[in-house]
């Protein structure tokens, strides 16, 4: 199965399971309008999906692994809302449309962010328990991912090194903690979710840190490359506000190399697995190629 068959075929019940996550008959109306609006707004739902593929890839039920793919994306999405903020990247484009504080204000969309994060965790508690693991288990692994030492620390690691020159070594520790820490959790939780043996779980665990660090290597050049019109937010602010990124300290060409090295490491990682694993490895792939 090739990945576009694959993501097509699991996109339905991912938009179909966070279309009820967030109801739209929710009182108030006004903060449950904001979250639907950036959580619904499409995207590539890479996080979900990856979740589905792992817990598939170690031969469980994928179905069981649709709360945890839930809680990513609301992880996902709140910290979009949050970054896009005046106070942060200050966005005013994000998948396709205005971002959040345009159309709700500031003050709301800050509650937004902070609603689909509170459901997050609701929703991973909601899997149902098996022999190696506890929906406990589930939320701990999911708020070291987004919490100060995951996804917070990355995004502060990033705010301190604007305008400033650091070292390879520096942007690697943020980006595996900014991007990486919640790619590299999708796949944990969607394998957790259905029992996954732990020499499995650490196979996925290496080929999560490394598609998580070439899926930002390749966002970071087509920042550079792409159009605002192909990936759907504004182009060009790392270079405007100073960011450190991986074409500034490599160069395009070095970049590219980069992510071809990474994206083979993750390659490896997933052999052990089988061809249980192809629709991960097809995912890899696709979006090392990806333009947008």
């Amino acid at each position: 199965m090739n990945s576009q068959t694959y993501w097509k075929s699991r996109l339905p019940l991912v938009e179909k399971a966070l279309d009820r996550l967030i109801s739209a008959q929710a009182q108030p109306p006004l903060i449950h309008r904001a979250m639907r609006y950036s959580l619904l707004a499409g995207g590539k739902r890479l996080r979900p999906i990856l979740c589905l593929a792992a817990a598939r890839a170690v031969g469980g039920n994928e179905a069981l692994a649709i709360p945890s793919a839930c809680a990513v994306e609301c992880i996902h999405t709140y910290s979009l809302i949050h970054d896009d903020l005046p106070c942060m990247d200050d966005d005013n484009f994000r998948r396709g449309r205005p971002t959040n504080h345009r159309v709700f204000g500031e003050a709301v969309a800050v509650l937004a962010g902070d609603g689909l994060l509170t459901e997050a965790f609701a929703s991973v508690a909601r899997t149902k328990p098996n022999r190696r693991y506890s929906p406990a288990d589930l939320v701990t692994e999911l708020a070291h991912a987004s919490g100060s030492l995951g996804l917070i620390a990355g995004q502060v690691l990033d705010l301190d090194s604007e305008k400033k020159r650091i070292p390879l070594k520096k942007l690697v520790e943020i980006h595996r903690a900014k991007t990486g820490a919640l790619i590299t959790t999708s796949l944990r939780l969607g394998a957790m979710s259905v029992g996954v043996h732990p020499t499995k779980l650490r196979h996925l665990t290496r080929f999560g840190q490394a598609l998580g660090l070439a899926f930002q290597v390749i966002d970071d050049i087509l920042d550079i490359t792409s159009t605002k019109e192909k990936l759907g937010k504004s182009i060009g602010k790392d270079q405007s506000s100073g960011k450190a990124t991986y074409p500034r300290l490599l160069g395009l060409a070095g970049a590219k190399k980069e992510a071809d090295r990474l994206t083979a490491t993750a390659r490896a990682a997933l052999r052990p697995l089988g061809s249980s694993a192809d629709p991960l490895l097809a995912i890899a792939d696709t979006l090392l190629r990806r333009d947008h």
